[in-house]
C-alpha cells in the first residue's frame, strides 16, 4: 500500500508539468521580458540586452557598454474540466494554478573589445499547481510545487566583428514539494502523503553568434542537461479511522534521481530596413530522456511495520523529444519606441497513455505583444504580453487501489511581463 502511495507522489517529482507554463513540459521560457515580445523568436540571435547572458552568451561581445538587466514575469491560468468521472467523488473546479511570478536579473561588462564578462539568475524550470480539497482526482496529486533557480557566471570573446562565442557553467537549485490524497479501502476517510526534497547540479550554456551579412545574424545556444538526486524525506498521514495495524503514520527518507534535459536552440535575425526588423528560431529539446523515473527508498529509516514493502520503485514515462517554433518581428516606431509581436507553436512531452492530473499537458500555441521604451540613451523599459492556448487533452489514471480518475482538460493561460536595462 505505501508502495503504491509512494510511487504515484515521489515518482512524479521529475514529470510534474504545469500547464501554464510557456514551454513545453515542465520548463520555463521566461528568462528576458524583451525576447517575450517576439515569442521568443531570435532568442539566440538578437542581443538586445543582457538577458543574452542566457539566451546566448556569444551576445555579450555585441554590447558595447556596461548594463544591467531585470524584469518579472506573471502567469494567470485557466483549465477547464469536462466529461469528468473516477472512484471517488468530489469536485472538479480546474483553474488549479495560481497567480505565478517569474523574476529575473543579469549583468554584463565588456571588458576590451574582444572579451565581455555576465552573470545571470534565472529560472529555468518550474511549476506550481494546487487544486481544491475535493478535487476529485486528489488522489493523483493534490498540490505540487517544485523551482530551479539557476546562477550563471559567462564569457564571450569576439574573434572579429563577424564571429563570437560565449560560455557559461551553471549552478541549479532545484527544491521540490508534492502532496497527494491516500485513500484506501480501510479508510473511511482520505489521509495524506506530502514529500519534499532539494538538491543542487551543474551544467553549462555555450553559443555561437555570427554576423553573417550586414543585415543577417545567426545564433545557436545550447543548454547542457542537468543530473540531480534530490535528497529528502515522505510524511505519510492515514485517514482518520483507518486501523493501526493496517497503516500506521510514517516519515522515511527517499531519494529521485533526475536529468533536465539538454536544448538546441537555433535563430535568424534580419534587418529588413531602419524601421523593420524579422526573427525567427527553433528550439529543440531532448525530453525522452525521461523514460522512467527510479525512486530508491530507505527502508531502515521509517517505522513502517512492512519494510520489505519498500525498495526500488520504477514508473515509465515515456516522453518524447519536442519541437518549438518561433516567427517575430519588431518595427522601430521612433528613437524611444520599438513595438514587437511573434508567433509560438509548441510541442507537449507527454503521451496520452501516461497523462496524468499532474502532468494535462498538451500542443500549445502562443501570440504575443511587447514594446520597448527608452526615454533617454541609458534606460529603456520593457513590457510584454501573452496569451496561451492549448489542444483539448485526455486525462485516464488509475492505479493498483482500484482507483481511477478521468476527465477532459482545456488549458489557456495570459501572461505579462516587465522589465528594464540600465546601461552605465
Amino acid at each position: 500500500m505505501k508502495k503504491m502511495m509512494l510511487k504515484t507522489t515521489l515518482g512524479l517529482a521529475v514529470t510534474l508539468a504545469s500547464t501554464q507554463i510557456f514551454a513545453s513540459g515542465f520548463a520555463l521560457n521566461e528568462q528576458s521580458i524583451s525576447g517575450m515580445g517576439t515569442g521568443f523568436a531570435g532568442r539566440s540571435s538578437s542581443a538586445d540586452d543582457a538577458s543574452t547572458v542566457f539566451g546566448n552568451p556569444a551576445g555579450m561581445s555585441r554590447l558595447k557598454r556596461q548594463q544591467v538587466t531585470g524584469g518579472f514575469a506573471v502567469i494567470d491560468a485557466s483549465t477547464d474540466l469536462s466529461d469528468t468521472s473516477g472512484t471517488q467523488s468530489g469536485t472538479n473546479d480546474g483553474d488549479m494554478v495560481p497567480f505565478t511570478g517569474v523574476p529575473m536579473g543579469y549583468y554584463v561588462k565588456p571588458i576590451d573589445d574582444q572579451w565581455a564578462f555576465g552573470l545571470g539568475v534565472y529560472a529555468p524550470f518550474g511549476l506550481i499547481t494546487d487544486y481544491e480539497n475535493s478535487f476529485q482526482g486528489r488522489n493523483f496529486g493534490s498540490k505540487s510545487e517544485v523551482k530551479v533557480v539557476t546562477f550563471q557566471p559567462t564569457i564571450s570573446y569576439a574573434f572579429n566583428d563577424k564571429v563570437s562565442i560565449g560560455f557559461g557553467p551553471t549552478i541549479n537549485r532545484i527544491s521540490g514539494s508534492l502532496e497527494s490524497s491516500l485513500t484506501t479501502p480501510f479508510s473511511p476517510n482520505d489521509g495524506n502523503v506530502q514529500i519534499k526534497g532539494d538538491d543542487i547540479g551543474y551544467g553549462y550554456n555555450v553559443g555561437l553568434l555570427v554576423q553573417a551579412t550586414d543585415t543577417t545574424r545567426v545564433g545557436l545556444t545550447y543548454h547542457s542537461k542537468v543530473k540531480y538526486k534530490l535528497e529528502g524525506h515522505t510524511e505519510v498521514s492515514p485517514g482518520a479511522g483507518t486501523p493501526g495495524f493496517l497503516l500506521s503514520g510514517d516519515r522515511y527518507d527517499a531519494s529521485l534521481d533526475i536529468t533536465t534535459p539538454e536544448s538546441l536552440d537555433f535563430s535568424v535575425t534580419q534587418q529588413i530596413n531602419d524601421a523593420w526588423t524579422v526573427y525567427a528560431g527553433s528550439t529543440w529539446t531532448r525530453w525522452s530522456r525521461l523514460k522512467e523515473i527510479t525512486v530508491n527508498n530507505d527502508v531502515t529509516s521509517g517505522g513502517a511495520l512492512n519494510p520489505t514493502l519498500f525498495g526500488t520503485i520504477t514508473e515509465e514515462q515515456n516522453w518524447h523529444d519536442t519541437w518549438a517554433y518561433a516567427i517575430g518581428t519588431s518595427y522601430q516606431l521612433n528613437k524611444q519606441w520599438v513595438l514587437r509581436t511573434g508567433l509560438t507553436f509548441d510541442q507537449s512531452p507527454a503521451n496520452n497513455t501516461d497523462r496524468s492530473p499532474r502532468i494535462p499537458t498538451g500542443d500549445r500555441t502562443i501570440f504575443s505583444l511587447g514594446a520597448g521604451w527608452s526615454p533617454t540613451e541609458d534606460l529603456t523599459i520593457d513590457v510584454a504580453y501573452s496569451y496561451l492556448k492549448e489542444e483539448k487533452v485526455s486525462v485516464n489514471s488509475s492505479n493498483a487501489l482500484g482507483q481511477a480518475y478521468n476527465a477532459e482538460y482545456e488549458n489557456s493561460a495570459n501572461g505579462f511581463g516587465v522589465g528594464a536595462t540600465y546601461r552605465f
